[in-house]
């Protein structure tokens, strides 16, 4: 039912319904509690769009992952879910709603789009991808807009992130100290995150003197196990494989195992996110841990002191090594 209806039903105006549900002086009490008793009779229920309007706020919040790199992922993918999970709950605790949106960027204005369609009080994107330049853009100007994601120096937008360059560190100097001599690291190199955890990695290996390659490849499951294959099947066999992520590194343990090469004997694997699925894989997989329950909580606890006009800063994540079977 309308309060269209409901008007009709109490011989009203809908304006008067409306302010009477709002609990509006100018409607007499006894008015009021008519109405009130015939709105609950017809489960007719305030305009909370209407209020919040008034109150210049929308009661929801933004939370999107774009894909400009990879638009073939989606929001189960166990990295994202596992955030996206932290982010929702914290959220909802905190009496907002949550506007979720998996975006592919169509335009240059994407961003901008989203920020001012008047639907949110603001924005938490789940990944740069390969929007840094658009994310820049719309930070200057849009306060309650928080990233997760890689902190370049001089950037303007606000990110929540793990020490990406750290945590490749920590993935080659466990594979170095294990003897390992011809290092692999498998992922897009690109987006920024990936491109620190390369970073490090790369740094680890040059300054111990250990031989490493790439394996450039796009992050979808299967399109990393058939660049494994394949590069397996040329007859070039390494000893470490450092996936950019968990997923990927469950199509390079499938990848080898399909190849009948041993893990960790032969070639040792370690990925990065530390997803739940990781200590479930054959064999289990040793990686990077990102504390995401920290992370959504800075992520949350930042964007709502933009949201109320108050300054923030970015901060980053410490990662830690988890040993488990594959390295």
């Amino acid at each position: 039912m309308k309060l269209a209806d409901l008007a009709a039903l109490a011989g009203v105006s809908t304006a008067t319904v409306s302010r009477a549900l709002a609990g509006h002086s100018s409607v007499n009490e006894q008015t009021r509690e008519r109405i009130r008793l015939l709105a609950r009779e017809h489960d007719v229920r305030p305009n909370q769009l209407a209020r919040n309007l008034r109150m210049k706020s929308t009661g929801a919040i933004g939370l999107v992952l774009p894909l400009g790199h990879a638009k073939t992922q989606h929001l189960t993918d166990p990295f994202f879910l596992s955030l996206l999970g932290f982010l929702a709950d914290l959220l909802v605790e905190r009496g907002y709603d949550i506007l979720l949106s998996r975006v592919i960027p169509d335009a240059e204005d994407w961003l901008e789009r989203l920020v001012d369609s008047g639907r949110i009080d603001g924005l938490l994107l789940v990944g740069q991808s390969d929007q840094f330049a658009a994310i820049e853009r719309v930070s200057q100007r849009y306060r309650p807009l928080i990233v997760w994601g890689a902190n370049r120096p001089g950037q303007h937008h606000l990110t929540i992130g793990s020490d990406n360059v750290a945590g490749g560190r920590l993935a080659a100097n466990h594979l170095i100290a294990q003897g390992r001599q011809r290092l692999l690291f498998v992922g897009d190199p690109a987006p920024p995150e990936f491109a620190d955890r390369f970073a490090g990695f790369a740094a680890a290996a040059d300054e111990a003197g250990i031989a490493y390659s790439v394996l450039a490849t796009a992050m979808s499951p299967e399109t990393v196990h058939a660049a494994v294959a394949a590069h397996l099947a040329g007859g070039t066999v390494p000893d470490a494989i450092f996936a950019a992520s968990d997923v990927a590194a469950m199509s390079v343990l499938r990848a080898l195992a399909e190849a009948g090469i041993d893990v960790p004997t032969t070639t040792a694997v370690i990925g990065y996110d530390d997803v739940s699925l990781a200590a479930h894989t054959s064999p289990s997989l040793t990686t990077i841990h990102q504390d995401l329950a920290i992370g959504a909580k800075l992520m949350v606890d930042r964007l709502l002191k933009r949201v109320a006009g108050e300054p923030a800063e970015s901060a980053i994540v410490a990662p830690a090594l988890i040993k488990r079977q594959s390295a």
